[in-house]
């Protein structure tokens, strides 16, 4: 995979993916723990969506190597920034920075939920 990373942001603006290589997608991933909990705050509930997401890309045999792309969701801008330290964190020590979108939305399916992340990732074959 090849990468354009920008100066400042931590995110790639475009990444090319070979041929040869396969995709997995993973829907959107709400913050909300094992056993039920929701917690108060975006930037809790974005660390439990990119857990599951690690999860998600192990059961593949992938990691957060293999991610291109994040697409996040937030139900205010306040929680743009809560969202940011758990992302930033989590993408810091990769070599490819994964594309990356960030939204803020009316809602999702309950009101307590803040933040929901999706991803999309590339292996070889």
């Amino acid at each position: 995979m090849t990468s354009n990373v920008a100066p400042t942001p931590m995110y790639s603006h475009t990444i090319e993916v070979p041929a040869g290589h396969r995709l997995l997608v993973i829907s959107g991933q709400l913050g909300i723990d094992e056993a039920g909990n929701i917690p108060d705050d975006a930037e809790a509930q974005a660390r439990l969506c990119l857990a599951a997401i690690d999860r998600l890309l192990a059961k593949s045999g992938l990691n957060r190597e293999n991610v291109l792309r994040l697409n996040a969701y937030v139900t205010d801008r306040a929680h743009m920034p809560g969202y940011a330290t758990a992302r930033n964190e989590w993408v810091a020590d990769l070599q490819v920075l994964p594309c990356s979108t960030l939204l803020a939305v009316s809602g999702f399916v309950r009101p307590e939920f803040l933040v929901e992340v999706e991803a999309l990732a590339s292996s070889k074959a």
